[in-house]
C-alpha cells in the first residue's frame, strides 16, 4: 500500500492515508482512506477526525477535511457526500456537495472527490478503467444484506456500460469477522460462507469483507483486481475510528476516489 504522511502536533510522522495498491497503475486517479492522525481535534476525536456529525467543533473538522484533501491535491469543495442512512440508495454524481439518504455514490466527471464516511463499516472503492467512472460505496450489515455492492455495479452497467472484467476495486479497512459479534436476527440474514458461530461464546460473527467481496466477483471482477485491507478498525482502533470500541463517542474517517 502507499501512504500519505502528515506532521501531527506531537511533532513526529503519523499515517494520515493509505492509497490502495490496486490503483496505482492509474496516475490520473486518487483513492485513499483515512486513518485517525495528522488532524486537530482533541479527544474523544483525536486527531484526524473527518465526521460533520459528531459533536466535534465544526472549526476542527474543517481543518482536518482541508489537511486531508490537501493531501491528496482536492479542496474540500471538490467533494461529493451523503448523509448516510445504512441503506442501498445510489447516487449519480453530477457536481460536488452535500446529499442526503444515498450510501452509495458514482460519478465519470473529473474533479469531483467521492467520500463516504465509517467507524467500522465498510468503504468500497471502485473503478472502471475502461468507461473512466469511480464509486465509493459504504456498506454496513444492513447495505451488505441489502446487497449495495452489486447494485452499484449494475447501476455503473446501465448508464456507463460497466463491465467486470474492467473494473478494479478495494474494500477498506472495517470491523473484521473476528471482532463483528452478532445477535442472532443479523446472524439468519448472511448466508452460511459469510458467517461463523463461535460455541465456546455462544456468539455468532460475520465477515463484511467476505460477504462484500462476493458481490464484487458475482459481477465478474476477477479476483486479482480487489485488494482487501488487512487492517481491522476495532483491532486496530489506535489507527482508525471505531464506534464499537469507543461505544459510540469517536470520530469518523472517509473512504475518497476521484479522477483528477
Amino acid at each position: 500500500m502507499t501512504h500519505f504522511f502528515a506532521k501531527s502536533t506531537a511533532g513526529k510522522n503519523d499515517l494520515m492515508a493509505i492509497s490502495p495498491t490496486i490503483f496505482a497503475q492509474f496516475p490520473h486517479l486518487v483513492a485513499a482512506q483515512s486513518t485517525r492522525h495528522g488532524g486537530v481535534s482533541p479527544e474523544p476525536f483525536q486527531t484526524l477526525n473527518l465526521g460533520k456529525s459528531t459533536a466535534d467543533d465544526p472549526a476542527n473538522v474543517a481543518e482536518n477535511r482541508r489537511r486531508f484533501c490537501a493531501a491528496l491535491g482536492f479542496v474540500p469543495a471538490q467533494m461529493a457526500w451523503s448523509k448516510q442512512v445504512h441503506g442501498d440508495q445510489i447516487r449519480l454524481v453530477a457536481a460536488p456537495g452535500g446529499s442526503e439518504g444515498f450510501d452509495a455514490l458514482v460519478t465519470n466527471v473529473p474533479g469531483i472527490l467521492l467520500a463516504v464516511s465509517v467507524a467500522d463499516c465498510t468503504p468500497i472503492l471502485m473503478y472502471d478503467h475502461r468507461q473512466k467512472v469511480v464509486a465509493a460505496i459504504h456498506a454496513g450489515w444492513r447495505g451488505t444484506i441489502a446487497g449495495i455492492v452489486a447494485k452499484t455495479l449494475i447501476l455503473m452497467e446501465k448508464e456507463f456500460g460497466t463491465l467486470g472484467k474492467d473494473c478494479f476495486a478495494y474494500i477498506g479497512a472495517c470491523i473484521d469477522e473476528c471482532s463483528f459479534e452478532v445477535g442472532d436476527e443479523v446472524a439468519a440474514a448472511f448466508a452460511e460462507p459469510f458467517k461463523r458461530f463461535d460455541a465456546e461464546r455462544g456468539k455468532y460473527f460475520v465477515d463484511l469483507k467476505k460477504a462484500n467481496a462476493a458481490q464484487l466477483l458475482g459481477f465478474g471482477i476477477p479476483e486479482g483486481q480487489i485488494e482487501v485491507s488487512p487492517y481491522c478498525t476495532l483491532r486496530h482502533s489506535a489507527d482508525f475510528f471505531s464506534h464499537r470500541k469507543d461505544e459510540g463517542i469517536t470520530g469518523r474517517g472517509l473512504g475518497v476516489i476521484g479522477l483528477r
